[in-house]
């Protein structure tokens, strides 16, 4: 099949000297209001509607680029839609299946969109490409795609948590195939080389030009890799250990973590300050090390979390500092307003629900330059939502605060008594 490749536009760039200043301003605000807190609101019309009657399927990565474009992998194959209600002009088509007799569709809409899109900063969609069946040079797309990430040249890498995903690939921003590194099927290993097994996060580290790879889903620890060359430089497990493939005895709430990481590990990034963040998922637990993976401490989020656990993915605050920290927690839907230094929870916002600000499986999480947040939703969720960043204010009396709508619009539904 001939890759689906469709490119909308270059954004220009134009405001530089403003969106630098967002950090600084944010730094600048920090230090005036002592023990204020970054606030935020939903953006319901961001992004655009997307073209061609396209509908996305589970959102399992989202990243933003050095002019503030946002990037996100999500899950197009049709097993990942319902045949006849969401993806009903699929129907007429045997594009997945070409033995498959021709059936007449059943509506005009919709179809699955490419797995990469890529938006500027206003919502436009810019890039949109990849996907099974569209491979080009010597490399397999994932069974499953998992993880985003754009490095300083502008390079995307996507990961995999497939059953034989043992790779990671290397595209241009049009959708140019790099390079693969590791061997789809190969002999999964913690301690391996050259493989990986089924990576949940790739994140790119500027200031030292290095991949870290959250690998994830079938090994139990954080890789390093040499963003130019592909070259794995270091790894680790949990509290710096030698990562093991033994099995870990399921979490209960109260235990002491175990030396190892339980499955999957579901983040793996880097602050300014050479702090590095890792989310042992099911465990509930934000582990911090060192930028060579000495250990330095760790802390366990909602203790009582069962199933898929807390602690999903991170994301910083823009501020040269990063004295924020925001934590995606897809079991409880919510996300975390942290103190990054003390790892104090200050506020959460969002809860289970459809409603923009509200989540299903919040998923991945970035920030941009101008402090806004951005995340994405899996399963049924399917959703890619932002946050504008509306300054620094006082901590929200509720640390609970649900819904990220305007003030006017939230008095009311966190209220209500019933039975009364």
């Amino acid at each position: 099949m001939q890759k689906r490749n469709l490119t909308f536009g270059l954004a220009l760039l134009a405001g530089v000297v403003i969106v630098a200043g967002a950090a600084e301003a944010m730094d600048d605000a920090a230090e005036d209001q002592a023990g204020s807190v970054p606030l935020f609101e939903v953006d319901p019309f961001w992004p655009k509607p997307l073209p061609g009657h396209w509908l996305v399927g589970p959102m399992i990565g989202v990243a933003t680029d050095a002019n503030d474009g946002v990037w996100i992998v999500q899950r197009n194959t049709l097993n990942q839609f319902v045949l006849g209600t969401e993806v009903g002009a699929m129907t007429d088509t045997s594009y997945y299946n070409p033995s498959a007799p021709a059936r007449p569709a059943v509506s005009e809409c919709c179809v699955p969109g490419p797995p990469i899109m890529h938006f500027d900063a206003e919502g436009n969609l810019l890039h949109a490409w990849g996907g099974p069946g569209t491979e080009t040079g010597n490399y397999r797309w994932p069974e499953s795609n998992h993880g985003i990430t754009v490095d300083g040249q502008g390079n995307v890498w996507v990961g995999g948590n497939g059953g034989q995903d043992r790779h990671i690939l290397k595209f241009t921003a049009d959708g140019r195939f790099l390079a693969q590194y590791g061997t789809p099927g190969a002999e999964p290993s913690s301690t391996s080389r050259t493989n990986f097994n089924q990576v949940a996060k790739v994140s790119f580290v500027p200031s030292l030009n290095e991949i870290f790879v959250a690998d994830g889903y079938g090994n139990r620890r954080v890789a390093v890799l040499d963003a130019s060359t592909g070259a794995m430089k270091r790894f680790w497990g949990a509290r710096g250990n030698v990562p093991s493939d033994d099995p870990v005895p399921a979490y209960r709430p109260g235990e002491t973590p175990p030396p190892q990481f339980r499955t999957p590990v579901h983040c793996a990034d880097r602050a300014n300050d050479g702090l590095v963040y890792v989310c042992d998922r099911p465990t509930n637990r934000l582990s911090v090390f060192r930028t060579d993976g000495t250990f330095v401490r760790e802390t366990i989020i909602a203790p009582a979390t069962l199933s898929q656990g807390a602690t999903w993915d991170v994301a910083f605050s823009p501020d040269a500092q990063q004295q924020f920290m925001y934590l995606a927690d897809g079991q409880n839907m919510k996300v975390y307003v942290m103190n990054r230094q003390t790892l104090e929870v200050l506020y959460s916002f969002g809860d289970g629900g459809r409603q923009p600000g509200l989540f299903f499986a919040v998923h991945s999480i970035a920030t941009d330059r101008q402090g806004n947040i951005f995340t994405t939703e899996t399963y049924e969720g399917s959703r890619l939502q932002k946050f504008r960043y509306m300054g620094m204010g006082a901590r929200p009396a509720q640390r609970d605060m649900g819904a990220a709508w305007p003030q006017a619009r939230r008095s009311g539904g966190y209220g209500w008594s019933f039975g009364n």
